[in-house]
């Protein structure tokens, strides 16, 4: 049985998805503002919401970390840069896929 979790790296503004040790899918992703920045640490994925609307698209998967999460966007473009208030953010279809491997408990790791 899988078991999965995400690495976050922001240097080259990627999140990772890894069975075991193994990445299986690579996302490009949006992160935060020099001055909003993504928090580096561990974490776990705590909730989930479909269709949160405006900037956060088609999913919220918000982590352990309070106003912190995952979620898809409504400006596309956005994604590969330093865009958010501290959130990572994907292409709507990305962050449905990743939901599909990731339940909620899931590890996250955010690393520069």
């Amino acid at each position: 049985m899988a078991v999965y979790r995400i690495i976050v790296d922001l240097s080259d503004r990627m999140l990772h998805l890894l069975d075991g040790n193994i990445v299986v899918h690579s996302y490009p992703v949006g992160i935060g503002r020099i001055l909003t920045q993504t928090p580096t640490g561990e974490y776990k994925i705590i909730n989930k919401q479909e269709n949160p609307g405006g900037p956060f698209g088609v999913l919220w998967m918000g982590l352990s970390k309070p106003h912190y999460g995952i979620h898809g966007t409504n400006n596309p473009a956005s994604i590969g840069g330093m865009v958010s208030l501290g959130c990572i953010r994907m292409y709507n279809e990305d962050v449905l896929a990743l939901s599909d491997f990731v339940p909620v408990g899931t590890r996250v790791t955010i690393r520069s």
